[in-house]
């Protein structure tokens, strides 16, 4: 079985695949994404910043999050911004899987999807290396049929190209497939895809960020994910 998409608004398709985020959608990553991030700027003699801070600095990859940590940090001209990328390579690398674990329901409605039918699939602006490791480690190595992270030659979310990458790769049209993601990247991306796009509002971002990024589907537990590809 695999969902027909009958809402208003949507032309009657066949579903074949579901594109997710990682960060804050599939996993909370927040406190080892801090931790990776703090410990770079201990090793750097500079100080700490908060976890809330840090939620908001996420989503457009690991040189953006370090950008941003540096400036709340005090440095200011970022003329130190390889020297850091170099410490939290390796202090992340080592730390990827620190305290994550999948959001409450996630599993179960991953395993729901697969029965109906659906292919799925990851796309993160986490490095490739990492997205790899913490989807595997923390889902095994046959839930997902692509797992994709942030890789030299492609462009990172918002830019589509990878999203449509995977869905060739997984023999799904935009139209056929759906993306899933927490953040306001995450909804340009699906909708530059010109993919059915959810966002969820369990992560790093609010309802009202996601409302102003031009969501048309929201959903507050995976259980109303499945009620939204369902409709």
């Amino acid at each position: 079985m695999i969902f027909l998409d009958k809402k208003e608004g949507y032309e009657e398709v066949m579903y074949k695949l579901c594109i997710f985020d990682l960060d804050g959608t599939l996993t909370d990553t927040l406190e080892s994404l801090t931790f990776s991030v703090n410990e770079t700027l201990r090793a750097m003699g500079l100080s700490r910043i908060s976890q809330e801070r840090c939620r908001e600095f996420v989503g457009n990859g690991a040189r953006v999050l370090i950008e941003k940590s540096l400036l709340e940090a005090g440095e200011t001209d970022l003329s130190r911004i390889e020297e850091a990328m170099q410490i939290y390579g390796r202090i992340f690398d080592e730390n990827c899987t620190y305290h994550v674990v999948p959001y409450e329901g996630i599993p179960g409605m991953l395993e729901a999807m697969k029965r109906r039918g659906l292919r799925l699939a990851v796309l993160s602006n986490k490095p490739h290396c990492q997205a790899v490791h913490v989807v595997e480690t923390i889902f095994g190595k046959d839930m997902f049929c692509h797992i994709q992270g942030q890789q030299s030659g492609i462009p990172r979310k918002p830019d589509p190209e990878a999203a449509l990458q995977i869905a060739d790769k997984c023999g799904s049209l935009p139209e056929e497939t759906i993306y899933i993601g927490d953040s306001e990247v995450d909804i340009a991306t699906g909708m530059a895809a010109h993919m059915r796009t959810i966002g969820v509002t369990w992560g790093f971002r609010s309802r009202a960020v996601l409302e102003e990024a031009g969501a048309r589907d929201l959903a507050g537990s995976p259980e109303e994910v499945m009620k939204l590809i369902k409709e």
